[in-house]
């Protein structure tokens, strides 16, 4: 494997070199997708504000496609009235850098604090060659705004700060409702206070938008909720769940919600297994990678940008150490390989191929490293493992020499105690006190501390002979080392 460059000269000439080849990878092999997303939030927030319609009467033109979010979310995208399509395209642009540089730090920060801006540099650079991300910005989306207020609960959590933990999964799942599923971990995980928050948080911003666009918030919750169609086409190449999987497989005709949702339950019962098992190791950071699977898989429609919820599982890898495995999966999801099946996924081919990244999710959710506890504990995890119990260090009989009485004599004995209470000293630190006959063996699960007594009991405390010595105290434990596509954009564009 060839070394990175060492010296900042260098470094600095490579992350240039790098930028530009990614930059021109960027403008010419992916589909770029002209801020689509971003177009249908402004032109709803603009129906609804100036020209007195309502969230979901607002069509890109030309399409069929409009809001689709809660009424919550559209609250949030408020100050998009107040500037142009321009301006709101250059906001968002910085709030997905700052989510990004959020997420980052809290996945990896202390990897990226240790390689300075050469570190940071590199990682941003990989991350924009990364399909999910790079259309997250291409389309203006908001996929990992959300992840990084869900990963700012698990930052909470494991920092000892639990007061305000839900609060970021709350808002996520009142913006969206995937990330609700972030609230059963946490009862999974015993988080009850968390889990509460998080709950109290969605309802109350769901009532809030309810008591401000009543109207709209009725049709969502009775209507649009359950009308997958104004999202999109099931079998369209980019929904990479299972019910993506399986409308491609019985397309143009609808896929079975029965077989749907028994694959759903299925996959839901190995989230809970698995995540139970990282849970029980205090791996929160599995925990939290496992969720973000298990709700692509699950939800009914996963676009291809949603799958930003898969870098807690690139962080787990790397912090295993599995890079191979990552370095793999990483190059597939960077090569937009699944829209080699975008006019026909039928045969063998076309039902592997066009999933690629189903089986990728899936295959995480089966074999993500996790209750592995590791001396250099994850990010995520506040908890420190319990220390084991030391090893028996109980002198070894020594002969005594000639010229030395025999342990069993009265003057033995005192030298043997003697000797114990010397070896005590060296071990802890200190010497022994001057003056201070040594007291008798200490009885089994007497305190190995009693011969420190003051007073005029001090002269008969007693010695632990369970105490080692400077010749049988054990070594300290080594550390372990750690063309029609393109038009397709355009013309029909894909659904928010």
């Amino acid at each position: 494997m060839t070394a990175l460059p060492s010296t900042d000269r260098r470094r600095l000439l490579f992350v240039l070199v790098l930028a530009v080849a990614v930059g021109a990878f960027t403008a010419t092999v992916p589909l770029l997708r002209d801020w689509f997303d971003l177009r249908v939030y402004y032109g709803a927030v603009d129906t609804w504000v100036h020209h007195g319609g309502s969230i979901y009467d607002y069509r890109v033109p030309g399409t069929a496609y409009g809001f689709t979010y809660p009424p919550f979310a559209a609250l949030g995208m408020l100050p998009m009235a107040l500037v142009g399509l321009s301006t709101a395209i250059a906001l968002a642009l910085l709030l997905n850098l700052l989510a990004l540089a959020l997420v980052a730090g809290m996945l990896a920060g202390p990897e990226l604090r240790r390689h300075g801006w050469f570190g940071c540099a590199l990682t941003a650079c990989l991350l924009a060659l990364l399909e999910p991300v790079r259309d997250t910005f291409s389309f203006g989306q908001v996929n990992l705004v959300l992840l990084a207020l869900v990963l700012s609960d698990a930052w909470l959590l494991s920092g000892g700060r639990g007061r305000w933990a839900g609060v970021g999964i709350g808002l996520a799942a009142a913006i969206k409702l995937t990330p609700a599923l972030f609230i059963a971990l946490l009862l999974l995980g015993r988080r009850r206070r968390a889990a509460g928050v998080a709950t109290a948080v969605a309802l109350a911003a769901t009532a809030l938008a309810a008591w401000v666009v009543p109207d709209a918030s009725r049709f969502y919750w009775t209507d649009a909720l359950w009308d997958t169609s104004r999202i999109g086409r099931l079998a369209y190449v980019s929904n990479q769940s299972l019910q993506g999987v399986l409308a491609r497989l019985v397309a143009p005709q609808e896929p079975s919600r029965a077989l749907w949702a028994a694959l759903a339950l299925l996959v839901l019962a190995v989230w809970v297994r698995r995540t139970s098992r990282a849970l029980a190791g205090e791996d929160w950071a599995a925990a939290f990678a496992l969720t973000g699977l298990a709700a692509c898989l699950v939800s009914p429609i996963t676009w291809v940008h949603h799958l930003v919820w898969l870098l807690p599982s690139f962080a787990v890898l790397l912090r295993r150490r599995r890079l191979r495995v990552a370095a793999a999966l990483y190059a597939v999801l960077c090569s937009s390989v699944v829209w080699l099946w975008f006019d026909d996924a039928s045969g063998l081919g076309g039902f592997l191929g066009s999933n690629t990244y189903v089986w990728i999710t899936l295959g995480l959710l089966l074999w993500l490293p996790v209750g592995q506890p590791r001396p250099d504990r994850p990010a995520l995890s506040h908890r420190t493992s319990a220390t084991p119990a030391a090893p028996s260090t109980a002198a070894p009989a020594i002969p005594a020499a000639p010229d030395q009485p025999s342990p069993a004599s009265p003057e033995g004995a005192a030298t043997t105690g003697r000797a114990l209470i010397a070896g005590r000293a060296v071990a802890v630190g200190r010497a022994p006190r001057p003056g201070r006959a040594p007291g008798p063996p200490c009885p089994a699960g007497a305190d190995a501390g009693a011969e420190a007594a003051e007073g005029p009991a001090a002269g008969a405390a007693c010695v632990s002979a369970s105490v080692p010595t400077g010749s049988t105290r054990p070594s300290a434990a080594k550390p372990q080392s750690s063309s029609e596509r393109a038009s397709s954009y355009t013309v029909s564009p894909p659904p928010a």
